[in-house]
């Protein structure tokens, strides 16, 4: 939370999360970038909502045109695959889930072959995905549920899908945006860390995926949501990294208050840019 001046942005389901109005300082030199200033008065509030979400807009118009390819870099071709893939991805990079995931489904195809399986076998199959005993629960206890409560089949509702074994809304949000075309906030750690840099959120705010999640829902259409959280996701592996953030090379540094957190030089900033993510 930020200073008593700060608006909050009422989100879905009455919880309330508070976007920041001041650029953050996430370490380094102040930032001379920042949009709104401080001690503004209350009288100010409404046009300083509206100021947010004009900028949040513009800066994912202009991330939808950087990246119009975005979408899930882990591999499915069903809901049952990326409920699977998604839940294997975490602590992981997508690159090691895509190199198991054909063996992995082609002993376990569906749900029922997935509860049948054999621990052992599973577990060396997904091994290099990391944590794979914790992940091997996972997947026999949600493969289970779907078998007993859902006839095999993967539901569309996220209020189903949080009572799997390894799945929160994290996962049910990437399952409906992706798979089922219902829109969700999918917040990851480069949701977090982006909508911190480019002040819609406040740091405490960002830090908490639930209330990250309805802030978020405020400032977007409902439609916008799960193509917006993608299109951060490339951002943030591609060029707004965590340790050093590509700012001279970013289409949306002049909308970011945290410019200039990595090098600004033009020819330096386009070293740190990747063309595929880094997770």
């Amino acid at each position: 939370m930020t200073g008593d001046a700060t608006p909050a942005v009422q989100g879905l389901q009455g919880i309330t999360a508070t976007p920041i109005l001041t650029g953050p300082r996430l370490g380094g030199a102040a930032s001379s970038r920042n949009l709104y200033a401080i001690g503004v008065t209350t009288t100010d509030t409404g046009r300083r909502d509206t100021a947010l979400v004009r900028r949040a807009r513009k800066v994912d118009r202009v991330l939808a045109e950087t990246y119009p390819d975005a979408r899930p870099e882990l591999d499915f071709s069903s809901p049952f695959e990326l409920l699977v893939v998604t839940v294997l991805s975490a602590q992981t990079t997508d690159r090691r889930v895509n190199a198991v995931s054909p063996a992995l489904f082609a002993a376990c195809p569906d749900a029922a072959a997935l509860a049948a399986a054999d621990r052992t076998e599973l577990e060396e199959i997904i091994r290099p995905t990391g944590f794979f005993r914790a992940k091997t629960d996972s997947l026999l206890g949600l493969a289970a549920a779907l078998v007993e409560r859902f006839d095999g089949e993967v539901p569309p509702r996220l209020d189903d899908l949080v009572t799997l074994p390894g799945v929160g809304r994290k996962t049910a949000n990437v399952v409906l945006g992706n798979a089922f075309g219902i829109p969700g906030i999918t917040v990851d750690t480069h949701v977090a860390r982006l909508t911190h840099r480019l002040g819609w959120l406040d740091e405490a705010t960002a830090r908490q995926p639930v209330k990250a999640e309805h802030a978020l829902g405020a400032l977007f259409p409902r439609r916008d949501w799960t193509d917006m959280c993608q299109r951060l996701i490339w951002h943030g592996r591609r060029r707004c990294h965590a340790r050093t953030p590509a700012c001279g090379a970013c289409p949306v540094s002049r909308w970011c208050p945290s410019y200039g957190l990595g090098p600004t030089d033009p020819v330096e900033a386009e070293k740190l840019v990747t063309t595929q993510g880094r997770a």
